[in-house]
């Protein structure tokens, strides 16, 4: 091995070591360096005011002297710029230096001027301020330099390796950086940028040409592309929708770059591009939260989680980590979702600050369990409840109409009856837009779940904020469609479809939590909130979507020699062709663009308990007769739908549902 490989070698061994160090042992090397740098800085300033090697005269001019970089030093935390990535300082970054850096010497000098002046010339304060802005704000911009390549591979290939030609599609401040990197690190080859802006079409970045949209089948032909890599922003959803549409007509992959956050937090490298996923696809361009809503509820409090091991409710266990909760209990009945958010919640913690993670607790049991309810709220001091704890997969509940019901309503039930005595400030139910004149079993009982809230948000003597907020599918949840084809596909197929009619409403997860989280807050008891979950989107087109996002070809009567096929296997038990609107007549808008708050009829408290005693006593007898007739009779538009004859509907027309009725008969 040459002297310069083994010298390349060595750099990038050093610089894995130095990004896979804690957090706190990067701070601590950028403090002492800080310290070390400015004491020298200081004292050269010094040394050339008085032309000669300097050396304090007494111990109050040595405790100024030494004050000068420790000052500086904590403004520099006090402000955050021990917070910053170094390989992503930026400009602004820069700035604040300068401005942190003019702050400390007004502070120095303030002392110097109080001490009188013992040994310290005013043109020395100047000097180190002016020297000492501009040595941080190099040192950062130098150790950035030295580490935006990440470290992990060989700074550059052999020039002798034979390089795939690839476009970049954005021409943008990501793309530019995509191929300087791709050029150092990557045995792609750009051959041209592609981009829908007019005022870029012609021009060079880094020497390779920015081509128009309507120009990439002439550059695939010639530069024999077979892959292109997507350099928009993850803010920009659904721009990323209409190019992948646009590129689907094309023989090439289609590829993205990792999320800012991941390459920031150095889990990634830019030019680590992946797969396009479906989530990439059926996203949203997000709404950024409002973050006194987000914390309105949560800042400081106990907070209790049920389900905390699900989909919904370790996301949720997430986002109000965030919000710095002074404690946090989850509950689940699962052991091993327990288990693992726990260790993802405590991995979370060990990386804050010391004392800025909150307590945390886990209690293992069944939110049926009055006793474990009452004391986990009782002896943590529990002041907000996110219940997410529900059985949700329809066709399971449709089999198991009892402990459904049991759970769902029941469970609801418990933690609510404990909340209100025992004086919780706050209640958020996360609810489905299948509570929406249900057709199923489990969305009956969520409903059944809804009115229990209401009812108690009726009482005489209530204090605690009752509320619901309501949403749809959430994308790759456990159980999710998602999840299903991509197992399928991986298996070789065949994917199955119920119907090729069908539809659903999708939301990330993150997104979900969040809007839950800011909708809860704005509650002032019994609401329902629904989420505004945007188009729907047709489970067929999905299918077809993921099985071209694999790299496969759809098997059909025009492409018999296709690797998948899409099976239709009818609809299942209590399952709908069309998922209701979450906007209805008596929907009105909140402080956020995307929650609504939705005005729902409920029983009185009297006339619902004593259903729910009907409805126990059927259970205890397994008579799911008298359970779908009391069903029937308590939540509003509940049928017993026979998915062959929606099948048979669908098959005709769309179906047009009536406006929920504000009586209940």
């Amino acid at each position: 091995m040459s002297s310069q490989a083994e010298e390349q070698r060595n750099t990038a061994i050093i610089r894995k070591w130095l990004l896979e160090l804690p957090r706190y042992y990067k701070r601590a090397i950028l403090v002492t360096t800080d310290l070390f740098v400015l004491s020298i800085i200081v004292w050269s300033a010094m040394s050339l005011r008085y032309q000669t090697w300097y050396w304090p005269h007494s111990i109050p001019e040595m405790l100024l002297f030494v004050a000068a970089p420790i000052i500086t030093v904590a403004t520099f935390a006090h402000f955050g710029l021990y917070r910053l990535v170094t390989r992503f300082i930026g400009y602004r970054g820069t700035l604040r230096v300068f401005a942190c850096m003019g702050l400390s010497v007004l502070i120095w000098a303030l002392v110097v001027l109080m001490t009188g002046q013992n040994g310290i010339p005013r043109t020395v304060i100047l000097t180190y301020g002016f020297i000492g802005a501009i040595g941080i704000a190099a040192s950062r911009q130098l150790a950035g330099l030295v580490l935006k390549s990440v470290g992990i591979r060989v700074p550059r290939l052999p020039l002798d390796i034979e390089r795939k030609p690839v476009l970049i599609y954005g021409a943008g401040q990501l793309g530019s950086e995509l191929l300087e990197a791709l050029r150092r690190v990557s045995d792609r080859e750009p051959v041209g940028f592609i981009d829908n802006a007019p005022d870029m079409w012609g021009q060079y970045v880094g020497g390779v040409k920015v081509y128009r949209p309507q120009k990439i089948e002439h550059v695939i032909e010639r530069a024999g592309v077979r892959e292109i890599l997507l350099a928009v922003p993850e803010t920009q959803r659904r721009e990323r929708r209409q190019i992948i549409s646009e590129l689907e007509h094309y023989p090439v992959a289609v590829k993205v770059m990792p999320t800012m956050e991941e390459i920031a937090t150095g889990k990634v490298g830019i030019t680590d591009v992946r797969p396009l996923e479906v989530e990439d696809l059926l996203g949203r361009d997000p709404v950024p939260p409002n973050k006194e809503l987000l914390a309105r509820s949560i800042l400081g409090k106990s907070i209790l989680v049920t389900g905390a091991g699900g989909s919904v409710g370790s996301e949720l266990v997430r986002q109000i980590l965030k919000q710095h909760p002074s404690r946090l209990v989850l509950l689940d009945i699962s052991e091993v979702a327990l288990y693992e958010i726990e260790m993802e919640v405590r991995e979370i913690i060990a990386e804050m600050p010391d004392g800025a993670g909150p307590e945390l607790i886990c209690v293992l049991g069944s939110v049926l369990d009055e006793q474990v309810v009452r004391d986990s709220i009782t002896r943590y001091g529990v002041e907000t409840i996110y219940h997410a704890a529900a059985y949700k997969h329809v066709p399971i509940v449709e089999q198991n109409a009892c402990i459904g019901i049991l759970n769902n309503t029941f469970g609801c039930a418990v933690i609510a009856d404990a909340a209100r005595n025992l004086g919780v400030e706050r209640f958020v139910l996360i609810s489905t837009d299948k509570a929406v004149r249900p057709t199923n079993i489990m969305g009956a009982s969520k409903r059944l779940a809804e009115l229990v809230l209401q009812a108690k948000a009726e009482e005489e003597g209530t204090e605690t904020v009752f509320t619901m907020v309501r949403f749809g599918n959430v994308l790759d949840s456990s159980g999710s469609v998602v999840r299903l084809f991509r197992k399928q596909i991986k298996a070789g197929g065949p994917v199955t479809v119920t119907h090729p009619e069908i539809i659903r409403y999708f939301m990330s997860i993150p997104e979900a939590a969040e809007l839950v989280i800011q909708a809860g807050a704005m509650a002032t008891g019994g609401e329902v909130f629904v989420l505004d979950m945007g188009d729907p989107i047709k489970i067929d087109d999905l299918a077809t979507l993921m099985v071209r996002l694999a790299g496969l070809d759809l098997r059909t009567q025009d492409t018999p020699n296709g690797e998948i096929e899409i099976v239709y296997t009818g609809l299942r038990p209590g399952e709908k062709l069309y998922e209701e609107l979450l906007l209805g007549a008596n929907t009105t808008g909140t402080e956020h663009s995307r929650i609504l708050r939705s005005g729902e009829p409920f029983l009185p408290a009297d006339a619902l308990w004593r259903e729910l005693d009907t409805l126990r006593e059927a259970m205890r007898r397994r008579d799911l007769e008298t359970i779908k007739s009391i069903l029937s009779r308590t939540v509003e538009g509940y049928s017993n739908g026979d998915a062959e004859e929606e099948q048979q509907a669908g098959d005709n027309e769309k179906p047009v549902f009536a406006p929920l009725s504000r009586t209940l008969h």
